[in-house]
């Protein structure tokens, strides 16, 4: 269940879910990203301007840290797009490339120390139920 929460997290970058299960979903989400921002300027440094011996270390850390995210979270989601096309996304690549890059300058900023890049904010009781709701999201750029 958490597998498939993070993975709409990852692919929406925003979902409405329960109170309990968005307090345990960032948990999750944030030791996901943590594991990509920990690779810092190797995650975004151009591989092919670097000597060979270089490259490996670079090439070997990013490919570890992206199995270890694979292992949980799932290679792949589908997006229904407004118009009614489906739309495949890897969302290994997106947290790695998109999601990633974004806190790396915030972490730097805090002397390396993570944490923080979700928000969750409570919605009210459900109607029918009465459980209670919540919204969690990755933060915004520069927020």
């Amino acid at each position: 269940m958490f597998r498939n929460l993070a993975a709409n997290l990852v692919m929406y970058e925003r979902i409405e879910t329960t109170d309990a299960k968005a307090k345990e979903l960032r948990r999750i989400a944030e030791r996901l990203l943590t594991r990509a921002i920990r690779l810092g300027d190797d995650l975004t440094v151009d591989e092919g301007k670097l000597k060979d011996a270089e490259r490996l270390r670079v090439v070997g850390a990013r490919l570890a840290a992206r199995r270890q995210v694979a292992a949980f979270l799932p290679h792949r989601g589908t997006k229904t797009l407004s118009d009614g096309s489906v739309e495949e996304i890897d969302l290994v690549k997106k947290l790695f490339e998109v999601l990633a890059p974004r806190f790396i300058a915030r972490v730097k900023a805090a002397a390396g120390k993570g944490g923080g890049y979700t928000r969750m904010m409570k919605l009210g009781p459900r109607r029918g139920d009465n459980a209670e709701m919540a919204v969690i999201e990755f933060l915004p750029e520069g927020a």
